[in-house]
């Protein structure tokens, strides 16, 4: 007796006809005609059943704060960070772990099923991280949570930030995060970087920087973390998060620095709606995209995920916890047209950021944990153009969220009188 099967499901690989079994939160089989019984059976209809969307770069202690104490006017990333440290002085622990919590309830309904917050330690009382510490504890059952200890003003700019993160990461905060384009100079920036990745080695954590989130062709800190995570053997536990300035640099220098990413085994993360909306604001035209060379970075072999970033908050006045939102930017900044592009995108929010996260037991294979969404479309390439409806997300072989099949009704004489946004499929074979 299963727990859960989901039957005459569509797999992100593009295998249909499959049944997944799942019992005491385990993935049990994934094959076809599974005929065992179970307390709960689900029909896909041929639908897509994925692994939870994972969101690799969030900021939770900021998330639904739009407004307040203003709005940022110019919508410049430099605004967005002094009206944060208007903010910072006027919250509580309270309003942070209340905001983050209903954000976490949204980004439920909407498939996610693991995120990892950077959590600014530029506050000497450390709201932020008793905020999502217990926050953490709180969603531990539906959403894997990690936390970047994030020194927001600099962590040698700041005169306390540098005790402070250690102190996050003394309490509980899982990787170590940086911003060393924010750094007085950029050799305190290349500072910067020696020392956190040092404190990273040390305490045998992961990684993730703030790296180059500029126009400026000239930042040069991923070829710093390059440096530095060989020089400390932090291979495969470094992610530089941004990464914009790659896209002003000229292409000779480029085709250094690539392959220097590569043999450093960072990771990738760009975040397409705010990349493009916060970068090339002092130009007039033409206007840089914003967003970092995605499709070089991973022709490469360079693991890239998406990150979401922001919603309402002092940097961004949208968002709606949709990872496929960000693939649809993503795939439209970076012109990534073909079919297997396309599907990457889908990957980008679901398995290379699962990957980026070190995330165990992720995937829709025998063993792994039974964490699945149902989506209203036929394959990857799909979900994304309808950011498709979630229709069930499972969490360890139970059903937390449901939603009816979306679908309009016409009264045209003659015409069908019905329908489903994926019956308007290509009549061709997809990725």
């Amino acid at each position: 007796m299963f727990d859960l099967i989901i039957k005459n499901a569509t797999l992100p690989d593009g295998r249909t006809g499959t049944d997944i079994a799942c019992k005491d939160g385990i993935i049990t089989a994934v094959e076809t005609r599974i005929t065992a019984e179970a307390r709960e059976v689900i029909d896909a209809g041929g639908y897509l059943v994925s692994p939870p969307f994972v969101d690799p770069h969030f900021h939770m202690d900021a998330t639904l704060s739009l407004g307040t104490p203003r709005i940022n006017v110019s919508g410049t990333l430099l605004e967005g960070i002094a009206l944060w440290g208007e903010l910072k002085p006027v919250q509580t622990v309270d309003d942070i772990i209340d905001r983050a919590l209903r954000y976490c309830d949204l980004a439920v309904s909407m498939g996610l099923g693991a995120i990892r917050s950077h959590v600014d330690t530029c506050d000497d009382e450390l709201k932020g991280v008793q905020a999502l510490i217990e926050v953490r504890n709180q969603v531990k059952d539906y959403i894997d949570l990690q936390l970047v200890a994030f020194p927001q003003d600099g962590v040698l700019r700041d005169p306390t930030a540098m005790a402070n993160t250690i102190r996050a990461l003394d309490m509980g905060v899982d990787v170590v995060g940086g911003i060393p384009h924010f750094e007085r100079t950029m050799a305190d920036g290349a500072e910067s970087v020696r020392q956190l990745c040092t404190i990273a080695a040390e305490r045998g954590l992961m990684v993730d920087m703030h790296c180059d989130e500029s126009d400026d062709p000239h930042s040069r800190h991923i070829e710093t973390l390059a440096y530095e995570t060989q020089r400390l053997g932090l291979q495969g536990r470094v992610a530089g998060s941004h990464l914009t300035s790659m896209h002003s640099m000229d292409n000779y220098y480029v085709s250094k620095l690539i392959p220097l990413i590569l043999e450093a085994g960072i990771h990738a993360i760009p975040n397409p709606l705010i990349n493009i909306m916060l970068q090339g604001r002092h130009d007039t035209y033409p206007k840089r995209r914003g967003q970092t060379r995605v499709r070089e970075l991973r022709d490469a072999g360079i693991t890239v995920g998406f990150g979401s970033d922001c919603v309402m908050d002092p940097w961004y006045s949208m968002g709606t916890a949709d990872m496929l939102d960000v693939a649809f930017m993503g795939l439209h900044v970076g012109q990534l047209s073909s079919r297997s592009d396309m599907a990457w995108c889908f990957d980008a929010v679901t398995e290379n950021s699962a990957q980026i996260m070190g995330l165990e037991g992720y995937g829709l294979k025998k063993g792994s944990a039974a964490n699945l969404v149902l989506l209203q479309a036929r394959d990857r390439i799909e979900a994304i153009r309808l950011r498709a409806n979630r229709l069930v997300v499972v969490r360890k072989g139970k059903v937390i969220v449901r939603n009816e099949p979306v679908s309009t009704k016409l009264s045209l004489s003659g015409r069908p009188t019905s329908l489903d946004p994926a019956d308007y499929a290509p009549k061709t074979d997809t990725v």
